[in-house]
């Protein structure tokens, strides 16, 4: 017996009217994240049962026209003439503030085949800038529904549900593009009213933050209050929460593991690690169970969970939009658009997160650069920790010293990339959201997942690794290393040849080999030099994996010999200038 054929919602729009917001009310949490096939695009995919029925949900790209300009644009429009009129229903989702630029895809959209609903979206906004639209006219020029729906609140939803089998697929005649918009400047001109009203103080500073001046200096705040805010609350969980669980009650059972494997030495240095001074010492002890477990828990998660907490914070709040039209020019210059800016900050959570958003970058080129700079130059929340824990007691100019020559690093091959690889950077085409406060049930479920995603790819990587370091130790493959690497480690970078151990370790974890340094007696010079060099080195084994994944095997390739070079040239910089 055939399987019946799965009945789909589409969710079309321009860029930034709320769809993603849209999904989740339809949805839930239940969603997988899918590459179009053929492509680099991702959309996101769920369930929702419509009138007792189940229904796939897909968020597909936001696009302005359906001649395509760009890749996710692209993937909307295969995806719209893939579907059919039988099963699929397409919800149009209008921003209610910009309703006449969201009208022109609307008709657009009439002019297919295909069952169409129209949501008025960011209801509320309107309102509250004195937009008064007539719903009912509206929906009865167009001939099929058009609601009002505020995602956010949820307000609408129960009406476009209980109305969606009113879908009409009414095929309207095809316009050129001169006569939808004479089309579309007489019907708003009949159906919206627009009253005048002061400014809110989210208008107001909506303005200012994409000022020439005052956006620099607000962006410097959000800069400096973002990454504050990010140290001390994972400071403060470390301190009283995660420390004394695993002083006081992991490290304990863990002893007592570590007594009935005794009498097999083997498997208590895989599992428990080397006893310091008789006890565990979770950065030198270097068990599985031990500084596995506490590196990713205790050192790394307090660290992502406040970064994702800051992020989505300025995503939901309608800042980033902002923050990228800001960086545009600048960004450029390393060969990127401004846009660039979300894997870049996704980056200092996590690097693979953050390879995994270059796909909202339009060319391969882009791509490219982009991953390969974050690879460079943008150290994850993990090695970040672990930096500050070992330069922080030689106070701040240190650390200092090391994000300088991280970001020189990122803006001089950004720009060498930026000559040498072949290609183009598109302009950057961005709708820019109001102001608004983020709703609460939504971010919550958006921190919960991102958390979920890094706890998920995260934990059996560094467990594996530190699993593979011990084997390596144990059969003397890190003595080879070290003899090999000597050369260069103490002739040009002038550290110790037991830091070649710690360097190989940032193979498969970067925050783990910073924080074997401590016991090694490092000046500060040394420790400058490591930290650098661990940062840019080869990136650690699960950013290689997605760079493979992302960027095929002969840029992969590439983008590592970059990596490699530039971090001996700087290594040996620093070490002839400091």
């Amino acid at each position: 017996m055939n399987e019946p054929v799965q009945k789909r919602l589409l969710l079309m729009g321009n860029p930034n009217v709320g769809k993603s917001v849209f999904f989740s009310r339809l949805t839930g949490t239940q969603v997988i994240a899918s590459n179009y096939p053929g492509s680099t695009v991702e959309y996101t995919r769920g369930y929702a049962i419509v009138n007792g029925e189940k229904y796939e949900v897909i968020d597909v790209p936001g696009t302005y026209a359906l001649c395509p300009t760009s890749k996710a644009e692209e993937v909307a429009c295969k995806m719209l003439q893939d579907a059919s009129p039988e099963n699929d229903i397409v919800i149009n989702v209008v921003d209610s503030t910009n309703l006449e630029r969201n009208l022109d895809l609307t008709l657009q959209l009439m002019e297919k085949d295909l069952p169409v609903i129209v949501a008025l979206n960011i209801w509320d906004d309107a309102k509250h800038k004195g937009i008064h639209i007539d719903h009912k006219a509206l929906e009865e020029w167009l001939g099929t529904p058009a609601i009002p729906t505020t995602a956010v609140t949820g307000q609408g939803f129960r009406t476009l549900i209980q109305r969606l089998g009113q879908a009409k697929r009414k095929k309207v005649r095809a316009h050129s593009l001169e006569d939808r918009w004479k089309d579309i400047g007489k019907l708003v001109s009949r159906i919206q009213k627009i009253e005048h009203h002061h400014h809110t103080v989210f208008e107001v500073l909506e303005d200012l933050s994409i000022h020439p001046l005052f956006g620099l200096v607000i962006a410097g705040f959000a800069a400096f209050f973002s990454f504050s805010f990010i140290r001390f609350l994972a400071e403060t969980l470390i301190a009283h929460v995660f420390d004394p669980f695993f002083d006081g009650i992991y490290a304990p059972a863990l002893m007592k593991l570590g007594g009935f494997l005794s009498g097999v030495p083997f498997i208590h240095d895989i599992l428990i690690g080397k006893l310091i001074d008789g006890q565990i010492d979770y950065l030198q002890s270097f068990g599985v169970l031990s500084t596995g477990v506490y590196v990713e828990l205790a050192m790394v998660l307090p660290y992502v969970l406040s970064f994702y907490l800051v992020l989505g914070l300025l995503e939901d709040s309608g800042y980033l939009p902002r923050l990228a039209v800001m960086l545009d020019n600048l960004m450029h210059k390393v060969g990127l658009h401004g846009f660039a800016i979300v894997p870049t900050l996704l980056a200092f959570g996590c690097n693979v997160p953050g390879i995994l958003a270059t796909r909202v970058l339009d060319s391969k080129r882009e791509r490219f650069i982009a991953s390969t700079l974050i690879s460079i130059g943008i150290p994850c929340a993990a090695l970040q920790a672990m930096i500050i824990g070992v330069l922080g007691a030689y106070g701040a100019w240190p650390i200092a010293v090391v994000y300088l020559v991280l970001f020189l690093s990122w803006a001089a091959l950004g720009t060498i990339l930026n000559s040498l690889v072949k290609g183009f950077s598109p302009e950057l085409l961005l709708e820019i959201p109001p102001y608004r406060l983020p709703p609460l049930r939504m971010f919550y479920l958006k921190i919960k997942w991102r958390i979920k995603q890094f706890l998920w790819e995260a934990t059996p990587v560094v467990l594996a690794g530190v699993f593979a370091v011990n084997i390596m130790y144990s059969v003397g493959l890190f003595d080879i290393i070290s003899s090999a690497a000597a050369p260069l480690v103490t002739g040009l970078w002038g550290l110790p040849k037991e830091a070649v151990s710690s360097i190989a370790i940032g193979f498969l974890r970067k925050d783990v080999a910073v924080g074997m340094l401590a016991p090694l007696g490092l000046t500060v010079k040394q420790l400058i030099i490591s930290c650098v060099v661990l940062s840019m080195f080869f990136p650690c084994i699960a950013t290689f994996t997605v760079i493979l994944k992302e960027l095929g095997f002969k840029a992969m390739l590439a983008s590592t010999a970059i990596m490699i070079s530039a971090s001996v040239a700087a290594g040996t910089l620093l070490n002839f200038v400091l």
